[in-house]
């Protein structure tokens, strides 16, 4: 129950009975009406601006609305108590006997607690980390991994019904360039040409790709077709050497992503969509439509690209759809951009049925986000929607101090390297906890600590305490005093201490937050909920410690001993639900 949405509803009745009674107009719109937490606990525990929102319509003063509707609000059985603050906020104390009901709701619901059908089982794509197959995947990649799959979990979680996909960009200069450093690696293998002449080569960059992963690549080809490709044609062994290193990279990337627990629905490939004509037709839809001329576009401001010239383009009318700018859709050579493929590539997603489509991209492509979302809104004729959550950049240190790269990759520390150091659970956790445009330091040596500061401890601590708990009171008590029946049935109004209750509300809040970080697209805001969690239960446990009477396990008193057991398990239950939104293991023991 998302305890907000609930009171929503009492505010809207408490309009229509006042309406009814001919206070106020008939068919006040109350959607714009906000109920949320108040800045200020001591304010109460509920707080609504309905008044503020409805007085110009209402034709009534804010502060007297807010009195007419703090009395109706009053009559309800779980308020406690009401007052009218400033110009008309009215605010809410809930009696201690609804707080009970909520962790009852979590003990009745179990794992399944903060389950939302908001999304009504509407369909959504999250397309992410869709690198490029040519190479390994590095640390960046795997922060919009790990962004992409959490999102795609919390939707799920909140009622959408989500496909993650990856989009292999398999048709490009980028695999043609991989080939070509493949085929140099290869005639070496083969004895026709030098280490000193790749190294040379290398110096002068005419190998876009250099880093020692593709060997591999190289020595499998000479020993399946020997010295077949030495003197042929670049146009009879490309297309080859081309084919098996995308597959020996994508199979790379996904056995690495399969480390940290990512899967995929589907692996779409931009070759198959171009072979297949997608491209040509979404070109002339877009035409046929009036959305494609041919123009000289202004020159870039700032210093001109080196390949910039003022020529007659194909453009896309991009800026009757939102962007800055006209974009080119077909190069000097007559080759289609590639925004012209991914035109189509978001096209083949809405008539797959996702008219809500998120994409999860490096901050480097920062600036091609106002074309993909200008191109969704022609191409579905403003039935689509493309929201391209931006992942900024992760820093590697260990102590402070920048991490030297990965000998592997060439240029980058690859993420398999990372997560073997680390494990898949606190990689993970890490990622998110900051906002996905937010730059992220990892230091090595601060996310394995064992300490406060420490966020993905604390709350992994938090789990771990809870399960000792119960083992204890087992131990002490009986399996019997634990049972899940036992514990629902617990003599909750026994919990009466300020922090015992604290924790109650802030569990409630559980599924309002799911709901909201939903609908946002943002996942890190569960971060931020499970350390005030952690953090609100650490403090009554030590609390406990210093004050007897306020230990969870009390010999001789059990039902006291059972209500707050009921309260632990309600915490391990939704930290656990926390942490499977994040793909984290929960942990019962700590070493």
């Amino acid at each position: 129950m998302n305890l907000f949405r609930h009171f929503e509803r009492a505010v809207a009745a408490a309009v229509d009975a006042l309406a009814a009674e001919g206070a106020l107009p008939q068919g006040l719109d109350t959607t714009a009406i906000s109920v949320e937490p108040p800045r200020d606990p001591g304010h109460g525990d509920v707080t609504t601006n309905a008044a503020m929102v409805l007085a110009r319509p209402a034709k009534r003063k804010p502060r007297d609305l807010a009195e007419a509707l703090a009395g109706r609000l009053a009559e309800l059985d779980a308020v406690d108590r009401v007052e009218v603050a400033g110009p008309g906020f009215i605010n809410l104390g809930l009696a201690p006997g609804f707080w009970y009901a909520r962790l009852r709701d979590v003990l009745a619901a179990g794992p399944s607690y903060g389950d939302s059908a908001l999304g009504a089982g509407r369909p959504v794509n999250v397309e992410f980390v869709s690198a490029n197959p040519t190479g390994p995947l590095h640390v960046g990649h795997g922060r919009g991994a790990v962004v992409g799959d959490a999102l795609a979990a919390l939707l799920a979680k909140a009622g959408w019904r989500v496909t993650r996909e990856y989009y292999v960009n398999d048709a490009g200069g980028q695999v043609d360039g991989m080939a070509r450093s493949i085929h140099f690696r290869y005639l070496i293998a083969v004895g026709a040409r030098t280490q000193a002449d790749f190294d040379r080569a290398r110096s002068a960059g005419e190998l876009q790709y250099a880093g020692d992963y593709l060997q591999n690549v190289a020595d499998a080809i000479r020993e399946e077709d020997g010295a077949r490709w030495v003197d042929a044609p670049e146009a009879d062994w490309l297309p080859v050497f081309r084919h098996r290193g995308v597959a020996v990279m994508l199979a790379d990337i996904m056995a690495s992503l399969d480390r940290l627990g990512i899967r995929f629905d589907v692996v779409a490939s931009e070759r198959a969509l171009v072979d297949r004509g997608d491209v040509l037709e979404v070109i002339e839809a877009l035409r046929q439509a009036g959305h494609i001329y041919t123009g000289v576009l202004e020159p870039p401001k700032g210093k001109l690209p080196d390949d910039w010239e003022p020529r007659p383009q194909t453009l896309f009318r991009a800026t009757a759809f939102g962007d800055d700018t006209d974009r080119p859709l077909q190069k000097s050579d007559g080759s289609w951009t590639y925004f012209a493929s991914d035109i189509a590539y978001h096209r083949d997603k809405f008539r797959r049925g996702f008219a809500t489509m998120i994409d999860v991209w490096g901050a480097d492509h920062g600036g091609y986000v106002k074309r993909m979302q200008a191109s969704v809104k022609a191409i579905t004729g403003g039935a689509g929607d493309l929201d391209v959550k931006l992942c900024q950049m992760v820093n590697l240190l260990d102590r402070g101090q920048p991490v030297k790269m990965s000998k592997r990759a060439g240029t980058y520390v690859t993420l398999d390297e990372v997560v073997e150091r680390v494990g898949r659970d606190v990689f993970r956790f890490m990622m998110l906890t900051r906002k996905n445009d937010a730059q992220l330091d990892f230091d090595f040596a601060k996310v394995t600590e064992q300490t406060k500061d420490n966020p993905v401890f604390y709350v992994q601590y938090a789990h771990a305490r809870c399960c000792s708990v119960i083992r204890h009171a087992a131990a002490e008590l009986g399996d019997a005093v634990v049972a899940d029946s036992a514990l629902e049935s617990a003599d909750l109004a026994k919990l009466t201490d300020e922090g015992e209750l604290a924790i109650i509300k802030t569990i409630a809040q559980w599924p309002r937050v799911v709901e909201n970080a939903a609908t946002a697209h943002e996942p890190h805001r569960i971060a931020y909920y499970l350390q005030d969690l952690a953090s609100a239960f650490h403090l009554l446990w030590t609390r406990g410690k210093d004050d007897t009477e306020l230990r969870f396990v009390t010999v001789a008193d059990k039902p006291l001993t059972q209500a707050r057991l009921a309260l632990v398990r309600g915490v391990q239950l939704v930290v656990a639900s926390g942490l499977a939104v994040f793909g984290v293991r929960p942990v019962e023991e700590l070493r």
